[in-house]
């Protein structure tokens, strides 16, 4: 068990989201970083898609009340067990007594933004909808429907236990992706595209995009160069998902993120490929990147790219245990 010591927000438990609900206009809600969770799990025996801790703001700090393994993943926060610094991506034992810190997230070689706390068996609190993810704007699911707070107690679904140290390269390093020195985030053309001027075109392609502080897990708002339509633009309300990018009448795009509605009006442009949302839900807020045209193929590649590795992680990480239960 851990105590939430921290009086901050928008720390929630999330898992790898809610699906099959959208018909019912229920989001997917779901880590911002699955790939970061999923590797957490891995590390330390448990399925890819258990319930963790994703925290957002910093500092944040827990105190353990009983011995559990843990792993910390996403951004390095120069996290510290008491008095021990802890190595980012990796796996540990905590004790019962024992304070976890996270400062703020230090400059690094793979900028990000969200750390995720897992815990031997996941975060124990009841799956609605198929899922322990918190969904925020319905109240429901993960810890009581809502972020974490001072003195909130979560249990592990698997106390006590043992792990030897054992960690992963992040994804970042492993599958970097780049354009002109900048971040690249991989993008399909939507319903929309051909209804925007080829200037508009070259903007979405060619210019860096800036995240916006009016931005969250329901969407990014990014700034950039002007997106403008041949002509007007109405639709009627329609499904939407997590990557959509929808172009509002002020020209300026938002990226639907994980707790995005399941519809909405605005017209779309693009879908960054489900592959590379990882990359976006890590990217600090005032950060800058690049849109890389892709097609369906290299959009699949990339999805088998991203499994491929977290099948690696979790083949070295059941290695590793069965070495140490042998020594």
């Amino acid at each position: 068990m851990i105590e939430i010591l921290s009086d901050t927000a928008l720390a929630t438990v999330q898992d790898l989201g809610r699906t099959g609900a959208l018909n019912w206009g229920v989001g997917t809600s779901g880590a911002m970083d699955p790939l970061a969770l999923a590797a957490g799990n891995l590390l330390l025996g448990n399925a890819a898609g258990d319930a963790a801790i994703e925290i957002q703001v910093f500092p944040f700090a827990v105190r353990v009340h009983a011995d559990c393994a843990f792993a910390l993943t996403g951004a390095d926060c120069a996290a510290r067990m008491d008095e021990q610094t802890l190595l980012p991506w990796w796996s540990g034992m905590a004790r019962a007594g024992q304070t976890l810190r996270l400062g703020l997230p230090v400059a690094t070689a793979w900028p990000a933004s969200r750390a995720y706390l897992c815990l031997a068996g996941g975060i124990d609190v009841p799956e609605m909808l198929g899922s322990r993810s918190t969904q925020l704007r319905g109240a429901f699911g993960g810890y009581a429907g809502r972020a974490l707070r001072q003195g909130d107690l979560l249990r592990a679904g698997r106390p006590g236990g043992d792990v030897n140290g054992f960690g992963a390269v992040p994804p970042a390093l492993a599958m970097p992706l780049q354009q002109d020195g900048l971040p690249a985030i991989r993008v399909l053309r939507a319903a929309e595209y051909d209804r925007y001027t080829p200037a508009s075109h070259a903007a979405f392609w060619g210019e860096a995009w800036r995240i916006t502080p009016q931005s969250d897990r329901y969407g990014y708002r990014l700034a950039g160069p002007s997106l403008t339509p041949i002509a007007p633009i109405e639709l009627r309300s329609h499904g939407i998902v997590p990557g959509v990018i929808q172009v509002p009448h002020g020209g300026q795009p938002i990226v639907q993120m994980r707790d995005a509605q399941p519809s909405g009006g605005y017209p779309k442009i693009g879908t960054i490929i489900e592959a590379d949302l990882w990359r976006l839900g890590q990217a600090p807020i005032g950060s800058r990147f690049r849109f890389l045209e892709t097609d369906w193929a290299t959009a699949l590649a990339a999805r088998d790219a991203n499994e491929a590795w977290l099948a690696g992680l979790g083949r070295l990480a059941n290695l590793q245990r069965l070495g140490a239960a042998a020594a």
